[in-house]
């Protein structure tokens, strides 16, 4: 894997008040490089329930090879090839989510609670050429 067309990859999951906020940050850190810096800020549910959002940003090309590689471990990696076209929106960002409970065991499979947002490289920034480019970069994985 020569060039990583993505500008960015974010990462992001919702710690509620009945889960341990260590857990949360662990399943997160699955999908990161060691030691990668998380952000986390507060928040409020309806009720008044305690909500912390983490997320971290991955900008450096090393780094977001890391990620993708721990995408590119999912057991059904060829269903999200074949999906593209709905998981990468007019904006060329590409959109995926992973099963936190998963996670936390260090798994990567396909589910709820964690979310991967990439903006994809697309020069002229076109879906079209944003699928493309994510298409042949999931193909070598």
């Amino acid at each position: 894997m020569s060039s990583v067309p993505f500008h960015y990859v974010d990462l992001r999951t919702f710690c509620y008040a009945t889960e341990d906020d260590k857990r949360v940050e662990g399943a997160l850190r699955t999908f990161l490089p060691e030691d990668y810096p998380i952000e986390r800020a507060k928040s409020e549910g309806h009720y008044g329930d305690r909500i912390i959002v983490l997320s971290a940003r991955v900008e450096n090309a090393d780094d977001i090879r890391h990620v993708l590689t721990q995408v590119a471990s999912a057991p059904d990696i060829e269903a999200v090839r074949a999906e593209l076209d709905d998981r990468v929106d007019d904006n060329c960002s590409f959109f995926l989510t992973f099963d936190k409970q998963a996670a936390f065991g260090g798994d990567v499979e396909r589910g709820d609670g964690i979310t991967l947002r990439a903006k994809v490289e697309a020069y002229p920034a076109k879906r079209e050429k944003a699928v493309a480019n994510a298409r042949e970069l999931l193909e070598e994985l």
